[in-house]
């Protein structure tokens, strides 16, 4: 019902309204059909540029998650809390929240293995330039902080919780003085 709804706004009226000297539509019939075809093109890109939105997300999600799941199979800690081999989660699942015109990101979705579950927080930056030919490739992403928080059964159905801090170690970096900066000179008039 829906679709022969649609189809009927692109379709112009077949039947013609005879006035008393032509056979055309008057100027209002044609401002009538102009106005929905106006409507439906605004909708129809409305719905487009949505699904794009979506679409972009969904790329950002995979391309950012792949690599925080890396990252994970190698770190023994979760190895031996959860097992091999570990799993990423359904998409549906997660959680994705962009910033900064699509240069930063938080995201959440679950794992698990064959011992236990868990759920992967992760804050990353994107590296690169926007551009359009940007949207098409897969974009790199450095993940600043990463934990997992894991779930693992035990005993006498109790469960264990787990959290591990999955961040690179960076070294700090080295101090500077600011004893030989000079503040900048007003000038005179």
């Amino acid at each position: 019902m829906l679709a022969k709804r649609f189809a009927s706004i692109f379709k112009r009226s077949s039947t013609p309204h005879a006035s008393s000297n032509s056979i055309k539509p008057t100027e209002n019939e044609v401002n009538k059909s102009w106005g929905r075809k106006a409507v439906s093109f605004v909708l129809i890109t409305v719905t487009g540029g949505v699904a794009l939105s979506a679409l972009d997300d969904l790329a950002i999600y995979h391309s950012c998650s792949s690599k925080a799941i890396e990252k994970v199979r190698n770190n023994q800690a979760v190895i031996d809390a959860i097992g091999e081999p570990i799993d990423k989660g359904p998409w549906y699942n997660a959680s994705l929240a962009v910033a900064h015109k699509r240069h930063s990101l938080s995201c959440t979705f679950p794992v698990s293995g064959p011992q236990g579950t868990g759920i992967l927080q992760l804050k990353a930056v994107r590296n690169g330039e926007d551009s359009w030919i940007s949207f098409l490739r897969p974009r790199d992403w450095d993940i600043l902080m990463m934990d997992a928080l894991l779930y693992v059964p035990e005993n006498e159905g109790k469960q264990k919780t787990l959290r591990i801090n999955l961040s690179e170690k960076f070294a700090p970096a080295a101090c500077v003085s600011c004893t030989d900066c000079q503040p900048p000179e007003t000038e005179k008039r």
